[in-house]
């Protein structure tokens, strides 16, 4: 399934909430990139790809 639309990012956790159209989008969810450099969300569809070279958190 291809994404709905691909976002470029610059942090590893993002939120969705569908989109700027409040009357068609979801409730907001904040998805966290890990790994394989990119997340989908699970309502709409759209894929978060993490920039390349962006700083990502090791978190303490």
């Amino acid at each position: 399934m291809q994404p709905v639309e691909t976002v470029y990012v610059e942090t590893e956790t993002v939120a969705c909430d569908g989109g700027p159209n409040p009357a068609l989008g979801h409730p907001r969810v904040f998805l966290t990139i890990e790994g394989h450099g990119s997340v989908d969300c699970p309502y709409c569809g759209r894929r978060y790809i993490l920039k390349e070279g962006a700083k990502v958190g090791h978190g303490h």
